[in-house]
């Protein structure tokens, strides 16, 4: 089996576990994410590989990070995440990419990522649920920061952070690639 069957397993078992839990019908859950009863039945079934963006707004229907959706295991209290276990969710012809490295579930959500952006790249993201809070820190190159349709510039060796309820991205305007570490903290539903 490949990474990518397992993926699709684990995220087809975790989406059913998760759904089931908090008592979300099919059409509930589709009306909550954004997405449409097709597409849930899809994932759960492990016919699909949804877009990274399907899968955030299922995550933050269901209050739970992209790491709780792809976990091949339960979480024990200290989770190692190998390299090679690391899961690259977003990435474009230039080269620039997004690696999911951890997460947790507690109090809400937490998710570290790896980025690189490549000149001329960009990502844009919609908004998260209320009290979701984005911190990142640039190791190389100067990243523009759009928040709310007003851009931000940050430079190597600078960090930022800000509330992500509002349509967001991360722009490279620059010459050389922007090397970025980013934190996503979801609250807790309810």
């Amino acid at each position: 089996m490949t990474d990518l069957d397992h993926l699709t397993q684990s995220l087809a078992r975790n989406l059913k576990r998760l759904r089931t839990e908090r008592g979300f019908t099919l059409d509930a859950l589709a009306a909550r994410a954004g997405v449409s009863r097709g597409m849930l039945i899809q994932i759960e079934q492990a016919r699909t590989n949804p877009s990274v963006g399907t899968v955030v707004k299922v995550g933050d229907a269901l209050g739970v990070s992209i790491t709780s959706l792809l976990d091949y295991d339960q979480e024990p209290k200290v989770r190692i995440v190998p390299a090679e276990q690391a899961v690259r969710l977003w990435s474009t012809e230039a080269g620039s990419h997004s690696t999911l490295l951890a997460g947790a579930e507690a109090p809400g959500p937490l998710e570290l990522w790896s980025w690189r952006l490549m000149p001329g790249d960009s990502s844009t993201s919609d908004p998260h649920p209320v009290g979701t809070t984005e911190l990142l820190h640039v190791r190389a190159g100067v990243l523009t920061l759009s928040v709310d349709g007003e851009d931000h510039q940050v430079p190597a060796g600078t960090s930022a952070s800000f509330e992500s309820h509002v349509p967001h991205g991360y722009r490279n305007d620059g010459d050389q690639p922007v090397e970025m570490t980013l934190a996503v903290s979801v609250p807790a539903p309810g």
